[in-house]
């Protein structure tokens, strides 16, 4: 098969996660981050001259993937719960490993993704020791929502709340109390928690 381009390889992934509902012309300039419509009509033509896609002539709707995209590997980094960068950041450390996972599973661009392996049961039920943990990287967090974060260089998984210029990390299991976050801390979000791929053994 013929190379295809940084661009080419998104817009594929994104054809083939969407090919039951179809994405528009507009939903794919804006995922793809192109400045002009023209720009992925180009990139759906090189597809289709490539001999990665076909489209019916009569429905641009109806297309099929002929180069299966999951051969088109998507790495994700993953880190360790105990690194951080030397910056006491997560994800300017090393990644201990590169993880392959299909586009499918995410509801966000594959680029900002990455895993942490769970550890210690301070998140059951929901989460494990030996899960991995899906994060989209981003430095802020919604209240409620279950964050990746360092805290004083040590990596951990809770759920994030703030009142004011408090903040508070829960644990989903209730053995454990909750972190307060003073501004003597050093604490910086690596990203929200996405997602939960069980790699544990249920007892």
């Amino acid at each position: 098969m013929m190379e295809l381009s940084k661009k080419q390889i998104e817009l594929l992934r994104l054809l083939a996660a969407n090919i039951d509902e179809p994405l528009t012309i507009r939903e794919l300039q804006d995922r793809l981050d192109l400045s002009s419509p023209s720009l992925v009509h180009h990139h759906i033509l090189q597809l289709e001259k490539k001999k990665y896609i076909w489209r019916n002539p009569n429905n641009p709707h109806d297309y099929k993937i002929l180069n299966d995209p999951e051969r088109l590997l998507c790495y994700v980094n993953l880190y360790g719960m105990a690194t951080c960068g030397p910056d006491g950041k997560l994800l300017s450390g090393e990644p201990t490993d590169r993880i392959p996972l299909s586009p499918k599973i995410l509801s966000f661009n594959i680029e900002d993704a990455f895993l942490v392996k769970a550890s210690g049961d301070s998140m059951e039920p929901e989460i494990h020791a030996g899960d991995f943990i899906i994060g989209k990287i981003q430095p802020q967090a919604e209240n409620g929502e279950k964050i990746v974060c360092t805290l004083n260089k040590g990596v951990i998984v809770k759920k994030y709340f703030k009142k004011n210029k408090e903040i508070l990390l829960n644990s989903l299991n209730p053995e454990y109390p909750p972190i307060r976050v003073t501004k003597n801390d050093d604490f910086y979000i690596a990203g929200v928690v996405k997602g939960v791929i069980c790699n544990h053994t249920h007892p």
